[in-house]
């Protein structure tokens, strides 16, 4: 009880002092070729690119490098990106179920209207990435390493960020429903200016986050449970 006790006043002390701010990606495309066509080839390198609804259902393209691409409206159901690297790009309304992006790279990139439902992004790296509108259904950031990552006016349900380490990190106008933190390191985690904001487990992982005021009184019950205190009326 003692710990939970401690981690629940860390989370205050920082609403006090105030939190570092992420540094937001500036990403700024130059004039781009359209993708010629064909498949994802793992390790392959593509560089200036314009892929606009292209279908990658079912793909391998583990190891692959994008740099300076737009991603537009493209199928990623199953699509396999494990260890690529995505640089100085924007991914607009990409959709898909069961994407494999584990032990990727993200650095510079915007992810806009995304539709994506089981994506495993664990052990992944994102530096400097805005999320922003979308939806995102069971999210896995297991053993992630988050540092500047907005997740902005987004639905992210159920997402995973166990054993992760985020760093800087911003949730505005989203909604962050059912997150798993347990084992995660929180660092500069400005919760704030969410929408709305639950936890199924690891919430004790909390200190290293700013909250509201509103949203303690909301996570109250959540903080009781986990130092095993009843809340009971004096009629019960």
């Amino acid at each position: 009880m003692g710990g939970m006790v401690r981690n629940v006043a860390k989370v205050g002390v920082v609403a006090k002092v105030g939190v570092k701010a992420a540094r937001r990606p500036e990403v700024r495309l130059p004039p781009l070729e359209a993708f010629g066509g064909g498949e994802l080839e793992p390790d392959g390198d593509y560089d200036g690119l314009r892929f606009s609804d292209v279908d990658f259902v079912g793909q391998d393209g583990g190891g692959a490098r994008f740099m300076d691409c737009a991603l537009m409206g493209c199928a990623v159901d199953e699509t396999r990106l494990h260890g690529a690297r995505v640089l100085d790009s924007v991914l607009t309304g990409i959709r898909g179920v069961g994407t494999d992006l584990g032990s990727s790279t993200f650095r510079d990139v915007e992810v806009v209207d995304a539709r994506l439902g089981g994506v495993q992004w664990h052990g992944a790296v994102l530096e400097r990435v805005v999320v922003r509108g979308g939806k995102i259904d069971y999210l896995n950031l297991r053993e992630a390493r988050l540092r500047d990552v907005v997740f902005e006016g987004c639905v992210l349900v159920e997402p995973d960020f166990g054993r992760a380490r985020l760093e800087r990190v911003e949730f505005v106008d989203c909604v962050l429903k059912g997150a798993d933190l347990s084992g995660a390191t929180l660092v500069d985690v400005d919760l704030r200016r969410a929408a709305e904001v639950s936890f199924t487990r690891g919430v004790e992982r909390l200190a290293g986050a700013v909250i509201s005021p509103a949203q303690l009184m909301d996570l109250a019950g959540v903080f009781a449970a986990e130092m095993g205190v009843r809340v009971v009326g004096l009629d019960g």
